[in-house]
């Protein structure tokens, strides 16, 4: 079982990692840009039209798919990790 949850760990992650990274990204140039009030030329507002999903016409559907990735990822990650396992029995002997 666990092998079938790395397996799809690992596709979902390389299928995951990119918009994640975009939207991680471009969420803190955005934020440094108008927080810190850089002069670097380029609008912010062209980050977050990115961030969003906007510039791709995806802005609908955008964050359902980052936020479905990620609970995925948790998901699969957390049933590879042994937390939610079985207890041995051994512990109630006594």
């Amino acid at each position: 079982m666990k092998r079938a949850f790395r397996k799809y760990h690992r596709t979902l992650a390389i299928i995951v990692s990119l918009p994640l990274l975009l939207t991680v990204l471009t969420g803190m140039i955005t934020t440094i840009l108008r927080e810190w009030s850089l002069n670097t030329g380029i609008s912010s507002k062209i980050f977050l039209k990115i961030h969003t999903g906007e510039i791709f016409h995806l802005q609908a559907i955008y964050p359902i798919l980052n936020g479905l990735g990620l609970i995925g990822l948790l998901v699969t990650g957390l049933s590879m990790s042994g937390l939610f396992g079985k207890k041995s029995p051994s512990s109630a002997k006594g």
